[in-house]
């Protein structure tokens, strides 16, 4: 299968056109928010404590236009940065979104034993544990087939 399953889709147009658009929303929310806020938070108090720039809106867009730009410039340096994140968010992301907050909250609100919401977690539980075994081990297997053709800016 194609890393870049959109592209190779051809009709219907709007649900292509739909289906990017969904994409990059998600995209910019998960990225912006989630994942790189922690390291946009880090170089601001280095910027602002360490180095002496006074905070304000204009270094928080240079700062974090600045990241952006880097990271966009390594994910197109890696010819398999799809397989990257995939391997990375089975090994990383899979744990902290499927099964750890479903074992969190059977462990502070005990629910009885063999009940709909005890089963349901269980059961978030076991799917998110095979995901978390399966997608590392699939996208490896694809950055080692993909590492044979390695062209950089590929």
């Amino acid at each position: 299968m194609d890393s870049s399953l959109l592209i190779t889709l051809e009709k219907p147009r709007w649900v292509i056109a739909a289906a990017n658009m969904f994409v990059v929303i998600h995209v910019i929310g998960s990225y912006q928010r989630i994942y790189a806020m922690p390291v946009f938070d880090m170089l601001e108090t280095v910027l602002v404590k360490e180095l002496k720039f006074t905070p304000c809106l204009t270094l928080r867009l240079i700062t974090r236009t600045i990241y952006v730009a880097f990271t966009m410039f390594i994910a197109i340096l890696i010819p398999f940065f799809g397989s990257l994140l995939g391997f990375l968010g089975g090994l990383v992301f899979a744990p902290t979104t499927y099964f750890l907050p479903c074992i969190m909250w059977l462990a502070v609100y005990k629910p009885k034993r063999f009940s709909l919401s005890w089963f349901t977690n269980w059961i978030c539980i076991i799917l998110g544990g095979i995901l978390m075994t399966l997608a590392p081990i699939g996208a490896l297997r694809q950055i080692i087939l993909q590492a044979r053709t390695f062209k950089v800016f590929a």
